[in-house]
């Protein structure tokens, strides 16, 4: 296993080739791509100064922004219609299927009781590094590049008129207590684990009353189960 590993290890860099061809890419600093594909646990194994989490908070927000303004200038949705196709769009399950499509699981570094637990195949780890991917080219090649590969991968699922909306139970319950004119509140009750495999366990109010508790590997799916917990109690009298 060990000896799998290192080969496994020592074939991401040049794989990686395959992605950039695909998504059109001409990379001029390599060093931030390998970080955005380096997961936590293997830095600590490895002794390195970085991992993808930087990465994944610029490209969280380059990621909503590009969705959003794609949204506004199509013209064709509603400010209430937006809002809920840019959050399905920009959640965890959207982002882990994009990154799934592009084979990331190829590419991801983990340590090795990451990669025996199915590290590089998990929701929560495949969405970050997708976050950290698009932060990537974008301090690599400019905005503008990162928007129009972001675009070219997203557009397409937004237009299929055949394809679902990707489950986002927040934005279904934050519709309906909006309905019903109630006070929505996610609270963090905990997160524990090392930096590279935490767990967080979140609830969900409604005007103070607990309607639902989650728990998942990021506080994004942690306020998730806990809105999808809320909706089945919910009664909208």
């Amino acid at each position: 296993m060990v000896i799998f590993l290192k080969m496994w290890y020592s074939l991401v860099g040049d794989c990686m080739d395959t992605l950039f061809e695909k998504l059109g890419i001409v990379p001029k600093n390599l060093n931030l791509y390998e970080q955005a594909f380096t997961h936590g646990s293997y830095s600590y194994e490895h002794g390195l100064s970085y991992s993808y989490e930087r990465l994944e908070f610029l490209g969280d927000a380059i990621v909503d922004l590009v969705i959003s303004d794609y949204l506004y200038n199509s013209k064709m949705y509603e400010e209430g219609e937006m809002t809920k196709i840019r959050a399905s769009y920009v959640c965890e399950n959207a982002l882990a299927c994009f990154a799934n499509d592009l084979n990331f699981s190829n590419y991801i570094k983990v340590g090795k009781g990451e990669y025996l637990n199915g590290g590089k195949h998990k929701k929560a780890i495949l969405a970050d590094v997708f976050e950290a991917f698009i932060a990537a080219i974008y301090l690599d090649l400019g905005f503008e590049e990162a928007k129009k590969i972001l675009l070219n991968i997203a557009v397409p699922y937004i237009e299929d008129k055949n394809v679902l909306l990707f489950n986002d139970y927040k934005s279904v319950l934050q519709e309906a207590v909006q309905n019903i004119q109630k006070n929505l509140v996610y609270e963090l009750l905990d997160s524990n684990g090392p930096s590279h495999n935490r767990t967080f366990k979140v609830a969900v109010k409604i005007d103070d009353i607990v309607y639902g508790i989650g728990v998942g590997p990021s506080k994004k799916e942690a306020e998730q189960v806990a809105a999808k917990k809320a909706l089945e109690k919910l009664v909208i009298k």
